[in-house]
């Protein structure tokens, strides 16, 4: 018998948690006995609410104890809303007692904020990935679908965890039952755990050239400091003239207003995700100066910087 926990927090993700939580159910099922006991935490007990509304009964995190063999905090939302020094505690605590812990979607940061990252391989969901980098700078998240380090488990969240349970109800029960309760959900195509948590960037772009993909792929992972258009040329080994000709005839527009494209939407996300300040955004993002940065992001995406936050109730 496993027991797991969820932790859920406040607007936890329901698609993400759903994922992982009806794979076990399906194992007592189909075995025919319980072989997963499910309970559910939050912060403060009582119904944890999902961002789409729906509730799901919790007790206390406090009453999450080291009969646990695998503790999974679910968040999604706003990482700065994420601030329960208590739950914090009990992870350490649980961590401490030899529990397994897992984040899945946002769960992965309040992980970090617990420091329980260091020196472990993991990953977070591909939109709170920009927070979790700058509010620690000694953590680098893997771009895959979920990641098992020991005793830490994280995943991306979304569709995600239905291949993460399969590699855990296999390392339990064996892959040929795995393959049943996945079977069970017509889950036909089981994801490795190193596929990426996004479409590929031929798919994203709709160009298959190699030289082209290896710049977009520059430009995607250098949103805080651009290389100019003669730099990108000397690594892709390509002349400035045939990269301008890449850019307009397999994707219609130029590489400046590609590359600004990219660091507005990671711009966004920090917005979104983090803390940080506008002026701290624009020098996350490689740009001058916060004014340089706020007429940019408005003529991009029709509101200031300052509207992003405002409609997350964030100002």
């Amino acid at each position: 018998m496993q027991n797991v926990g969820f932790i859920l927090l406040p607007g936890f993700a329901l698609m993400s948690y759903a994922s992982a939580v009806e794979p076990l159910r399906a194992v007592n099922l189909l075995a025919g006995q319980d072989h997963y006991r499910i309970c559910h935490f939050s912060p403060a007990g009582g119904m944890a609410e999902a961002s789409s509304g729906a509730q799901v009964p919790t007790r206390p995190i406090r009453d999450a104890g080291d009969d646990l063999h695998i503790a999974m905090v679910c968040a999604g939302g706003d990482p700065s809303q994420w601030r329960y020094p208590a739950l914090l505690d009990r992870i350490r605590y649980l961590a401490r007692a030899g529990v397994r812990i897992g984040g899945i979607s946002g769960g992965p940061y309040v992980l970090a904020a617990a420091g329980l990252l260091a020196n472990k391989r993991f990953t977070v969901h591909w939109e709170h990935a920009p927070a979790l980098m700058e509010a620690f700078p000694d953590l680098v998240p893997e771009k895959s679908r979920y990641v098992i380090d020991g005793n830490r488990i994280t995943c991306g969240g979304g569709v995600a965890p239905v291949d993460l349970m399969h590699a855990l109800i296999a390392e339990q029960m064996g892959d040929e039952f795995a393959r049943r309760i996945s079977d069970w959900y017509l889950h036909t195509h089981v994801g490795a755990a190193t596929e990426g948590q996004r479409a590929s960037l031929a798919e994203a772009y709709g160009t298959n050239n190699r030289v082209l993909l290896a710049v977009l792929d520059k430009m995607e992972n250098t949103p805080e400091t651009p290389l100019d258009r003669a730099s990108m040329a000397r690594f892709a080994g390509v002349s400035e003239r045939h990269l301008n000709r890449l850019f307009q005839t397999q994707l219609g527009t130029t590489y400046l207003k590609t590359y600004l494209r990219i660091r507005v939407e990671y711009a966004g996300r920090l917005l979104r995700q983090s803390s940080l300040s506008v002026a701290e955004v624009a020098m996350a993002t490689g740009f001058s100066s916060a004014s340089h940065f706020s007429r940019t992001y408005q003529a991009m995406t029709g509101y200031p910087p300052s509207g992003e936050r405002r409609q997350l109730g964030k100002s």
